[in-house]
């Protein structure tokens, strides 16, 4: 035996932290011949066999070991060359295959370079399990970062999920393991076995892994998500426009919920395509903005609690199932946004938690490195590699997924470190403040890259505080999202439309106070989830009055939103009335739309909204320039009525809205206008085909010149109960 004891004792152990060093084949140190080694725990016997040049010795190694270290030596050959492994075990069965240990690293320390600096864009391109071809083999090449652990295999369904059949390789210091595993597929089950700082054996599952099973289950899969054959190129060329001035009018969606086939099973991503486009098209909404797709296995988590970045969940489908089906919404015209969450991840001690036996992706410091709220833990984001992993996740969705948004989840908790926690709970920053400043950089890193990396494709921040500058570029003291959500203009919002129309003269700042900062940010206008959960009531619940009173205010409050300076974003179900609160483990209650006018008119209202809406400029291109937007008249607190007009300085287009806030109708009520002659009534949200009353003004109404508002024109409106009614001018 030429091994000497340390290393025998190192390699059956499984101790040693480069068994590629002396597993494998290796030319004898005098260079009289070559060296071969295999550990294959059951294996009877083993033959080296070479796999390219038949003429060259065939070898028999030798059982040095009872826990299955073979060794074999000639001096028929000094050099290294390819060979198979036949491996014949004690069913007399015998397999044959190339021997991983025979393969030089997939990867090397310069190639991780970047990944130490937190700078590797495409790190999904190498941690993971990479399909590859070398030396003309097909297999799997697997990387995972541990810097911490004392050992690191592959185990898997081709390997009877032993670990001692293919420990790991460390690559110098970068703390990435390696090994390229001939034979091994699509569809191979896998996840990493670990010896970790504290001497205890974890199984956990890739951090970079493109597809999972199925919770409660937690392997990850083998896969290519880079085959699929993309149709959407039109889309995505057309896609590198302004998003500031374009049209955008957001379906926020729950896949699982949104409809389901029975009360226990949902649509698969491939089902939802053909269902979700056709009533995308219907509705006429332009965006889908989907709760988190990234793998998750606790389903009432709406998919918050990540547990797989780089994987859509598999509860319906395959990757490849999610390409079909943002490729079908883009064939059609749709833009498709997800909510990513790079604020926290969950506890699971078989994922991201305690990785190797240490915090490597969170904080040791629980005053740092846990949520109060949430029972997660935070990420460590002062870290290079941490910063890169998720950096590179943001690219990999707008890359392997062809996301035209990523909507970012909790970015409040992410700025402050002291977000919900008390005096004592908290570490201030190196300033003694309590800024986040690690979090700070890691978001204008990301939102640079996105950008740049990906021009056409916006972020969005859930950010509820009044943080500066939130959608202002880096470099003039920005964090460089695209657009930011203006939680205060839903907060007010509601807290108008809840109140009795009595009580509404009282309160009417309320609807106008969004304005005294609304050119602060680039917002988005959200009635999202988060407002029909946790004994909030549905939308419509929240509307006072009886069912007449409580859809006309529900008409109203949309046609605000929609027309209101921003961008509307509107959840899943309150386009059409849902009564009861969101449940996600069941599907909307689409039987309403039978049940009386009410709610299929609340749909219908929604859809000719939308047609207004990205059929007039003036609603969308100058959202966030001054000239957008002038209040008509906002100081008619005793009737509850707002006049305001939208311009559309580029082409001159101009619209005017008049909102009567209580059930009582305003007849000749006089409204300033800032054109003369014929205005049309484009849209009246008291129609009876929406399920209104039917009054209004007889299509239209001709403009006097009668000063009024501060406009040089006027002209008297029938203003009916509880409505929104908007006009242009005819041409």
């Amino acid at each position: 035996m030429i091994l000497s004891r340390d290393e025998l004792q190192s390699l059956v152990g499984l101790k040693h932290r480069s068994p590629h060093q002396l597993l494998g084949m290796h030319p004898l140190g005098d260079g009289s011949g070559v060296v071969v080694r295999a550990f294959v725990p059951g294996a009877r016997a083993i033959e080296i066999q070479p796999t390219h040049e038949k003429k060259l010795p065939r070898l028999k190694l030798k059982r040095v070991h009872d826990a299955g270290l073979f060794e074999g030596m000639t001096r028929e050959i000094n050099r290294v060359y390819a060979y198979d492994l036949l491996v014949t075990d004690h069913a007399g069965q015998e397999q044959r295959s190339r021997d991983p240990y025979s393969f030089l690293p997939t990867l090397s320390e310069p190639d991780l370079f970047l990944f130490g600096k937190g700078d590797e864009r495409r790190i999904y391109e190498k941690l993971g399990a990479q399909l590859r071809t070398v030396d003309g083999i097909n297999g799997t090449s697997f990387a995972v970062w541990a810097p911490n652990a004392r050992r690191v295999s592959v185990v898997g369904d081709f390997n009877q999920w032993d670990g001692r059949r293919h420990p790991m390789r460390l690559l110098g210091v970068s703390g990435v393991w390696e090994i390229f595993i001939p034979g091994v597929g699509v569809g191979a089950h896998y996840k990493f076995e670990l010896e970790n700082l504290h001497g205890r054996i974890v199984l956990k599952t890739d951090p970079y892994g493109f597809f999972f099973e199925t919770s409660p289950k937690n392997a990850a899969i083998v896969w290519d998500n880079r085959k699929f054959a993309w149709t959407d190129h039109p889309w995505l060329e057309r896609r590198q426009r302004d998003a500031l001035r374009s049209p955008m009018s957001i379906y926020e969606v729950h896949l699982g919920s949104w409809r389901k086939k029975s009360a226990a099973e949902s649509f698969t991503y491939r089902e939802l395509a053909g269902l979700l486009v056709d009533y995308l098209k219907q509705t006429g909404f332009t965006h889908v903005e989907f709760l988190p797709v990234a793998e998750h296995a606790y389903y009432p988590s709406w998919g918050y609690q990540v547990t797989g970045f780089y994987a859509p969940t598999s509860r319906y489908g395959t990757p490849d199932d999610f390409q079909h089906l943002v490729n079908a919404l883009h064939e059609a015209g749709i833009g498709v946004i997800v909510d990513w969450v790079p604020a926290h991840f969950p506890r699971d001690d078989w994922a991201l938690a305690h990785f190797d036996g240490t915090a490597l992706y969170e904080h040791e410091d629980p005053r740092k490195g846990a949520h109060q709220d949430w029972g997660t833990l935070i990420f460590n984001y002062g870290r290079h590699e941490v910063v890169n992993f998720l950096a590179a996740n943001a690219l990999f969705w707008c890359d392997r997924f062809h996301i035209d948004g990523l909507r970012v989840d909790a970015v409040a908790s992410m700025l402050y470190l002291d977000y919900s926690r008390k005096e004592g709970e908290w570490l201030p920053n190196q300033f003694g403040g309590r800024e986040n400043l690690e979090a700070i950089e890691f978001l204008k890193k990301f939102n640079h890259l996105t950008h740049t990396e990906f021009p056409g494709v916006v972020t969005i921040a859930e950010e509820s505080t009044a943080w500066p500058l939130v959608t202002r570029p880096p470099y003039l003291g920005g964090l460089g999202f695209s657009f930011k959500w203006n939680m205060g203009w839903m907060h007010d919002t509601l807290g108008y439309f809840k109140r009795d129309p009595i009580h509404r003269k009282y309160h009417q700042n309320d609807l106008t106070f969004a304005m005294l900062y609304h050119h602060h940010e680039n917002f988005i206008l959200p009635l999202s989830h988060d407002e029909v959960v946790h004994g909030k009531s549905s939308l419509l619940g929240r509307m006072p009055g009886d069912d007449w009173q409580k859809f006309a205010n529900l008409r109203v409050l949309l046609a605000y939103q929609w027309l209101f300076p921003g961008k509307p974003l509107l959840f899943m179900g309150c386009e059409f009335g849902q009564r009861g609160e969101w449940n996600a483990d069941t599907g909307l209650d689409w039987g309403l739309l039978q049940e009386g006018p009410y709610h299929a008119g609340l749909l219908r209202f929604v859809a000719d909204l939308n047609r207004l809406y990205t059929g007039a400029p003036e609603l969308w291109r100058s959202d966030y320039d001054d000239a957008g937007f002038r209040w008509i008249d906002c100081a008619d607190h005793e009737r509850s009525v707002l006049s305001f007009a939208r311009r559309d300085p580029q082409g001159a287009g101009i619209l005017v809205a008049i909102l009567n806030l209580t059930p009582v109708v305003q007849p000749r009520y006089r409204v300033g206008l800032p054109r003369p002659d014929r205005w049309r009534e484009a849209l009246n949200s008291d129609a009876a085909t929406y399920g209104g009353s039917n009054l209004g003004n007889l299509g239209g109404v001709l403009a006097e010149a009668h000063p009024w508002h501060g406009q040089p024109y006027s002209a008297e409106f029938t203003l009916p109960p509880l409505s929104v009614v908007v006009f242009q001018p005819e041409q």
